[in-house]
C-alpha cells in the first residue's frame, strides 16, 4: 500500500485496518488536504467499533426525523471520524480561500488526504506558526459549548457536570467562563483534577456516593446539570441532582435501553426539565442567532485566544498505521485515554 494514500477502516465490530485509498479527483470548487492530526471521539466511535450505533441496526428516516426498520450504515465504516486537521496541498482553479500551504480544521474522517468542498474549510484557517494538534478539538468543543447553551447558564448558577472525559472537562471550562460554579463528577481521580484545574469549584467521586445529596448538603440542589458520560445511571442522577424546576441537559450518547433511568421518582415528582443536546444543531431557541459553523469558530477562537486549554487533554498521539491497537485500548482500558489522536505524516 502506498504510504501517503490510507484510510482507517472498521471492518466489522471489533476488527481495524488501514488500508489503501485511490486519490479523489479535485473537481471546481474544491481543495485537497493532506491530514497531519485525525482526533478519535471515543464516545461516538466506539458504538462504531463495539456495533452498538443505532445507524447500524436502524435506518434514520431525514424527512421524518424517525429510525424505523433497515439500517443507515453498514459495515464495512471507511474514515469514521470527525476531528481532522491538515494542510491544503492544491486547490481548484476558482478557489482562493483557504490558500494553498494553510492549514485547516475541519471534517474528512480518519483519512491520509482528502478533496472537500473549500467552503466547508473557508475561514477555519490555523494562525500562522501554531501548533497544528489543537486543530481536533474544534467538534468536540462545539459539542461542549452546544450543551452550555442548552443548560441557559446564568451568573452564579449552581452547576453539575457528570462526565469528565474530553467534551465534560471542555464542558466544565465553558461553564466557568460562562459565569456558573461548577460541580464536576467522574469516577477517574485524575480527571478530577483536570476539572479542578478548569475552574471547578468542587469535585465529586462519583465512587464514594450520591451527587444529589452531596450538592444537597450545600444548597438546595443544582440549578442545571449538564450529563456527559452517556450512562443512563449517570442521567438518572443528573436528574436527581437538580432542584425542583431544574433543567437537565443530556448531551451524552446513550446505547441501548434505560435501565437505571426511573422517570416515575424525582423527574416526575419534580418536574424536571430534559433537554437533549446533540451537535447536528443548536437549541431551538438560539437558531435565529447561533448554529453549528458559529460554535466552532467560538470555541477555535477561544483556544487562540489561549481562554480554553486544549493540551492538557490529549493523552495519547500515534501513528495511523497502530489503529487496530489504539481501538482495542480504547475498548479496554477507556479510563486510560482522554483525546486519542492519529498521525499521519510521511
Amino acid at each position: 500500500m502506498s504510504w501517503g494514500m490510507r484510510v482507517i477502516t472498521f471492518e466489522e465490530p471489533g476488527r481495524v485496518s488501514v488500508n489503501p485509498e485511490p486519490p479523489a479527483e479535485l473537481v471546481p470548487g474544491s481543495v485537497r488536504i493532506r491530514t497531519l492530526y485525525s482526533g478519535v471521539s471515543a464516545g461516538t466511535e466506539l458504538t462504531a467499533y463495539r456495533g452498538t450505533n443505532p445507524y447500524l441496526t436502524r435506518r434514520w428516516d431525514t424527512e421524518r426525523r424517525l429510525f424505523v426498520d433497515g439500517r443507515t450504515h453498514a459495515y464495512p465504516l471507511a474514515g469514521w471520524g470527525y476531528q481532522e486537521v491538515g494542510e491544503v496541498v492544491e486547490a481548484a482553479g476558482d478557489v482562493s480561500d483557504p490558500p494553498v500551504g494553510s492549514l485547516v480544521w475541519g471534517i474528512w474522517g480518519h483519512r491520509a488526504e482528502a478533496v472537500v468542498p473549500a467552503e466547508k474549510v473557508a475561514g477555519h484557517l490555523l494562525p500562522p506558526g501554531a501548533d497544528p494538534l489543537p486543530g481536533v478539538f474544534a467538534r468536540v468543543g462545539a459539542i461542549a459549548l452546544n450543551a452550555v447553551h442548552a443548560a441557559d447558564v446564568h451568573l452564579g448558577d449552581q452547576l453539575a457536570v457528570f462526565g469528565q472525559g474530553v467534551i465534560g472537562l471542555l464542558a466544565t471550562r465553558l461553564a466557568v467562563l460562562n459565569g456558573a460554579r461548577v460541580v464536576a463528577a467522574d469516577a477517574i481521580p485524575a480527571r478530577l483534577e483536570l476539572a479542578r484545574r478548569y475552574g471547578a469549584a468542587e469535585t465529586f467521586d462519583v465512587r464514594t456516593g450520591s451527587v444529589a445529596e452531596f450538592m444537597r448538603k450545600r444548597v438546595e440542589g443544582a440549578d442545571t446539570a449538564i450529563e456527559l458520560s452517556g450512562s443512563h445511571h449517570g442521567l438518572h442522577e443528573a436528574i436527581r441532582t437538580v432542584r425542583k424546576g431544574g433543567r437537565v441537559v443530556a448531551a451524552g450518547f446513550y446505547q441501548g435501553e434505560g435501565a437505571g433511568l426511573r422517570l416515575g421518582e424525582e423527574f416526575h415528582h419534580n418536574q424536571v426539565q430534559l433537554i437533549s443536546s446533540q451537535i447536528g444543531g443548536v437549541a431551538s431557541w438560539l437558531a435565529h442567532r447561533w448554529d453549528v459553523e458559529r460554535l466552532q469558530r467560538t470555541f477555535m477562537d477561544l483556544v487562540h485566544a489561549g481562554r480554553v486549554e486544549v493540551a492538557p487533554l490529549v493523552t495519547h498521539v500515534v501513528p495511523a498505521e497502530e489503529a487496530a491497537a489504539a481501538f482495542d485500548l480504547l475498548d479496554k482500558h477507556q479510563s486510560e485515554v482522554l483525546q486519542l489522536a492519529f498521525r499521519f505524516e510521511e
